[in-house]
């Protein structure tokens, strides 16, 4: 009989999409579960995840802080439930606050808890919970605020990436343009609404470019007839289910920083440019570009720090002058080398069956 498994998830895509990855590499293994707030939810293919709704309210401070915290305690009992009604034997938290009260009914339990860092910064529930944990999987030794005396439970795996991505490697076409695409991730980025586009039709006036480039709903009709006018091959959308396929036909590509993304970009071997969210919790998407800095397959620009005309220089001196994008692009391959979804399943099913 296969043991049961669930995975807590919700909020945003950095912490829905490496759930569903997990969820994926385990279903032929065990009998899976998974469960999300309602934030979540958009990420999810609902008839082939079912996930459960536990609903956890941010934890603010306010005038109603005692209702969210009588909300969260009505959760645990509702988790409890959940928990004992489906017989699971180990839960898999992928962070955030919307886990709690799984976590806590599971520590109740005396249930397996297996943690998830997917960032380069240990995430706030993530150091509450790691005491209760028996192991954290991480991308990198390298945790920022990570505790030394918990250092026996961490383990090292490759990045959480959907198994589409690694079918998309075989299939690379030749372009004919230089393609640079803009993602703003699940929580948006303005700046790319309201600048980049400006700097492509001036990049564009000295060398022909493709641009692929995702926006609010709002924005979608303006940049459409932007490029058209400034005569520059595109593709504008706001949401793509198959964004591997946008993403594959690219040449470089200008990214927030979480944490999925850039593994997606990393795996798909695409050099990117990084304007981390300035407002990220504790100043993740930084760290986590900074992981790939390190390594030279990127570059990074502050947001205070942009300037139109230093960002015009940067784009043609990567398109024109190709021989530290190649460097950066080799790097990847580097960095990739062996990363298979087969090799990143065994090492997952291997952790997870340590004594």
């Amino acid at each position: 009989m296969k043991k049961k498994v669930l995975i807590t998830t919700g909020g945003s895509g950095g912490h829905v999409l490496p759930a569903l990855t997990i969820y994926d590499h385990l279903k032929n293994e065990y009998d899976m579960f998974i469960s999300s707030d309602q934030r979540g939810l958009k990420y999810f293919e609902i008839e082939k995840y079912k996930p459960i709704i536990v609903d956890t309210p941010k934890l603010k401070i306010s005038i109603f802080f005692p209702f969210i915290i009588f909300k969260v305690f009505l959760l645990i009992i509702k988790s409890l439930s959940i928990l004992k009604k489906e017989k699971i034997s180990i839960l898999i938290s992928t962070g955030g606050y919307m886990s709690l009260p799984l976590c806590l009914a599971a520590k109740l339990l005396s249930i397996k808890i297996y943690l998830i860092e997917p960032n380069m910064v240990l995430g706030r529930a993530n150091k509450l919970l790691l005491k209760f944990s028996k192991i954290i999987i991480c991308y990198s030794k390298n945790i920022i605020s990570f505790p030394k005396k918990f250092e026996n439970k961490l383990r090292i795996l490759k990045p959480l990436v959907r198994k589409k991505y690694y079918e998309e490697l075989i299939n690379i076409e030749e372009k004919r343009l230089f393609t640079i695409t803009i993602i703003g991730g699940s929580q948006g980025a303005k700046i790319f609404d309201n600048l980049l586009h400006q700097s492509l039709a001036k990049v564009s006036k000295s060398i022909n470019i493709k641009v692929i480039h995702q926006t609010s709903e709002s924005n979608k009709k303006f940049l459409i007839n932007f490029y058209k006018e400034n005569r520059i091959e595109h593709e504008v959308f706001v949401f793509e289910k198959y964004l591997n396929k946008l993403l594959i036909k690219s040449d470089l590509c200008i990214t927030r920083g979480g944490a999925s993304s850039l593994a997606e970009l990393s795996l798909l071997k695409v050099p990117f440019i990084s304007i981390p969210l300035p407002s990220a919790m504790d100043n993740h998407q930084y760290e986590n570009a900074k992981f790939y800095e390190v390594q030279n397959t990127c570059w990074i620009i502050n947001q205070k720090d942009f300037e139109k005309q230093n960002f015009e220089d940067l784009l043609l001196n990567i398109i024109k002058n190709k021989e530290e994008y190649l460097v950066k692009k080799k790097n990847l391959e580097n960095l990739n080398y062996q990363n298979t979804w087969i090799n990143v399943n065994q090492n997952l099913l291997s952790i997870l069956n340590e004594n």
